[in-house]
């Protein structure tokens, strides 16, 4: 492992916990050149799993592109940044315990909207209003009634 701050290869672990609910270990990590501490994770490596978008290309999965999306859509709500990581890793979970390793974008962003509905209405609707393309006014009045319901 390189030190991100020195770029020297030899480092040593400080310390190791289970994080993520078991599926990540956490390691922080010690340079032995220049002794900065910098943190590391270890996943389990799954069967890689591929995203069909709505125009029928395909592209490998990405969590990072996943949270830019969450974090848009909770952006200056009460939503921690803890509770939002914790949302992704449900999603993630709930997209590999799936036996098929191509899952429609469709599908992926109904998991993402039910997950939001739950934990904030203004995350959820702005995640919605782009899910969903909304084009107007009616089309968020239409949400929120479906929500008030």
């Amino acid at each position: 492992m390189r030190c991100p701050f020195c770029n020297h290869q030899d480092d040593r672990v400080v310390d190791s916990r289970s994080c993520r609910d078991g599926q990540a270990i956490r390691r922080r990590r010690e340079c032995t050149n220049c002794v900065n501490r910098f943190t590391t994770y270890e996943y389990i490596e799954h069967a890689p799993l591929t995203v069909i978008k709505v125009d029928g290309s395909r592209e490998p999965f990405d969590r990072s592109k996943l949270q830019k999306k969450i974090e848009l859509a909770c952006y200056k709500t009460t939503v921690s940044a803890e509770r939002m990581e914790e949302l992704i890793d449900q999603v993630e979970s709930d997209l590999s315990n799936l036996a098929e390793r191509e899952v429609p974008s469709k599908q992926i962003g109904e998991l993402v909207m039910e997950a939001l509905k739950e934990l904030n209405d203004v995350a959820y609707v702005r995640y919605a209003s782009v899910y969903r393309q909304f084009k107007d006014r009616s089309d968020f009045m239409r949400e929120l009634e479906q929500m008030a319901n």
